[in-house]
């Protein structure tokens, strides 16, 4: 695939201390298969779908042993010049930019309201070699339960237009970096435990949403939410057996009319 342009999602990983584990189950879940683990790059290894990567897990570092969660990377032409943006927007580096060989450069980073993300530049990794295929990544969304800071800081930084769904019940809003939605930003309500920090929620692509579900809970999986059909597709909210939350979502099943969207000044 093409290089994405800035500020559309571009690769995911997540740190797993128990990677076997995770291997087995995403494995099971979503059909991936995993190639040799890399221990010059602390044992980063690449999931694929269908032979191409799509996703990356890693174990924590020695001495760390972080909470399980996804982290979704948005693209970028130059690491650095983001990483300043982030700072004026009042976001906060957790990781300043870091070359990683010839792959790309990449720093992590948590927006005003505590959502963590990160950025890569592509070098030789370009990032997702498939998207909204099976098994491939699709979709993601901000939650977090300050919409407001989220709302002024990824715009400040991707340069996003933004539209607001028109829904008396659902605070949500689409970020723009083009002509084509990236990025959904969800407000949490309060049926979102106090414990749940904000996050940015993941979406992998399945040919059967109701059989992933299926599989992913009979492997120690917890389903948060759904199935339920939108005029996106038929999908489900999951936690994965060591805490990390992810949906699926099979895009081929939609039902309903598409919501109505105003443009954000």
């Amino acid at each position: 695939m093409a290089v994405q342009p800035e500020g559309a999602p571009c690769w995911a990983d997540a740190m797993f201390s128990d990677v076997e584990g995770a291997n087995s189950f995403y494995g099971d879940v979503l059909g991936w298969t995993f190639g040799e683990s890399s221990s010059e790059y602390g044992n980063y290894t690449q999931c694929y779908a269908d032979g191409k990567a799509v996703a990356a897990v890693v174990p924590p570092p020695p001495g760390q042993d972080d909470r399980s969660q996804w982290c979704l990377y948005f693209a970028s032409p130059d690491a650095a010049a983001t990483a300043g943006r982030i700072r004026e927007a009042g976001g906060e580096l957790l990781m300043e930019p870091m070359q990683v060989g010839d792959f790309g450069t990449m720093c992590l980073a948590r927006d005003p309201s505590g959502v963590v993300f990160g950025v890569w530049q592509g070098g030789r990794h370009e990032g997702f070699e498939a998207m909204a295929e099976p098994g491939a990544y699709c979709w993601a969304e901000v939650f977090t339960r300050e919409p407001g800071a989220s709302d002024a800081f990824f715009p400040a930084v991707f340069s996003y237009k933004a539209k607001q769904m028109e829904d008396e019940h659902v605070d949500f809003r689409l970020f723009e970096p083009g002509d084509r939605p990236v990025l959904g930003r969800m407000r949490m309500t309060e049926d979102f435990p106090p414990e749940v920090t904000p996050y940015i929620n993941v979406y992998f692509t399945v040919t059967d949403c109701d059989d992933a579900v299926a599989r992913a809970t009979k492997l120690g999986g917890v389903l948060r939410f759904g199935p339920m059909d939108t005029p996106f597709g038929r999908f489900a909210a999951l936690s994965d057996p060591q805490g990390a939350s992810f949906s699926v979502i099979d895009i081929t099943r939609t039902e309903g009319e598409m919501p109505n969207l105003t443009p954000v000044s």
